[in-house]
């Protein structure tokens, strides 16, 4: 189970409510639960005034989208203009996002999950560079609209009205939202401020290892959560065993995090060369320079940092002074087991299980002694 944002949730429903109204765009990563969000605000306002909408899996041609969308909305709208060409399509898009009403003809909300995906129609003619067109016409719609996307840095590049849209961040859990979470605290509900969930479980003491484990991410938090319920009946249910079942090749996290490696790899350019710096990166130390990241690939600084950037563009990797490291500490644990030629022994996810455990454990030490002075 997810727990209450309540802090990020009051933001959102000032950005659509307040005047003037801003449309809001949730950035995070995989599993940190912008889709979560989006679906219980679709609860909270109703399904025949707000409707959510997965671009990221319907976006096929601007034709087929088009049809898609208006065939499984509530609304309707007056816009009847003939579709000869992909860039009718898109008009046509945009048309039904402004015009589009409820039953009762009052304006409506659409939530776009993954927006960036209609990238996916540039490659059709007449659309070449869409997303700024798209990004104006919602701006300048009387409908509200709440967009999402995996990909940070590209949401605050497109972004050239700022005063139309509020960039909100999907922050990691806390300690005390972990404990919730553990403690069967949920986000399955409509949004309102506020409000904790009562406890039904008994993991709560649990919450300062899973929060380091899985550096606050809802959804590794939640797979942690339900793996240490199923190790519960056989009475091993730590954190650290649950991890290492996850990540084990069956494991639902190696899953999870294999389709988050996949996935973003496809969305940037050098496919392998992106590989191999991710695979140097997940040796020790955890953060490398340019120059030696550039040493340890065999290519030269200026080649070497063309890939880092396209690496940073789909957030797999972050730069902190100088040095470069995984977006995600989880990823780079199982890239360490995973990309190579053989799948992992089961003795050897154990030990790489402890060994990452210790060092997140030492890390998070100092914040946590921090926290409380």
């Amino acid at each position: 189970m997810t727990p209450a944002r309540p802090s990020l949730e009051r933001r959102l429903l000032a950005a659509l409510d307040g005047v003037p109204r801003r449309i809001p765009f949730v950035i995070g990563s995989c599993g940190t639960g912008r889709t979560t969000l989006l679906r219980a605000l679709q609860r909270q306002r109703g399904i025949r005034t707000c409707q959510y909408v997965d671009v990221e899996r319907s976006a096929t041609t601007p034709e087929r989208f088009y049809r898609a969308l208006i065939s499984t909305s509530p609304f309707h709208s007056t816009d009847n203009r003939p579709i000869r060409t992909p860039r009718d399509a898109f008009a046509s898009i945009c048309a039904f996002l402004n015009l589009a009403r409820a039953e009762n003809g009052e304006p409506v909300t659409f939530l776009l999950d993954e927006v960036l995906e209609f990238r996916t129609f540039e490659s059709f003619p007449g659309l070449r560079g869409l997303l700024p067109d798209l990004f104006a016409a919602l701006a300048g719609s009387e409908n509200s609209f709440v967009l999402t996307t995996r990909y940070a840095r590209r949401a605050e590049r497109l972004l050239r009205q700022p005063d139309a849209f509020l960039l909100l961040r999907m922050p990691p859990l806390t300690e005390a939202e972990v404990r919730d979470s553990l403690a069967g605290g949920s986000a399955d509900r409509p949004l309102v401020p506020g409000g904790r969930p009562q406890p039904d479980s008994t993991f709560g003491d649990a919450a300062h290892i899973v929060q380091a484990l899985t550096d606050g991410r809802p959804a590794y938090v939640r797979d942690l959560r339900e793996q240490m319920a199923a190790l519960a009946h056989d009475g091993g249910a730590d954190p650290i065993s649950a991890l290492t079942a996850l990540l084990a090749p069956s494991g639902r996290l190696s899953a999870r995090c294999a389709f988050c490696y996949e996935l973003r790899l496809h969305r940037a350019r050098g496919y392998g060369a992106l590989k191999a710096i991710l695979d140097i990166l997940a040796q020790d130390p955890p953060s490398l320079t340019l120059t030696e990241i550039a040493q340890r690939l065999h290519r030269t600084p200026g080649s070497t940092k063309d890939y880092l950037s396209w690496l940073e563009d789909v957030d797999l990797v972050a730069m902190n002074r100088k040095r470069y490291t995984f977006a995600d500490p989880v990823l780079r644990l199982w890239v360490r087991l995973y990309c190579r030629p053989i799948p992992p022994l089961d003795e050897e996810v154990a030990r790489e299980v402890q060994r990452y455990a210790l060092e997140r454990l030492a890390q998070a030490a100092p914040a946590a002694l921090q926290a409380s002075a």
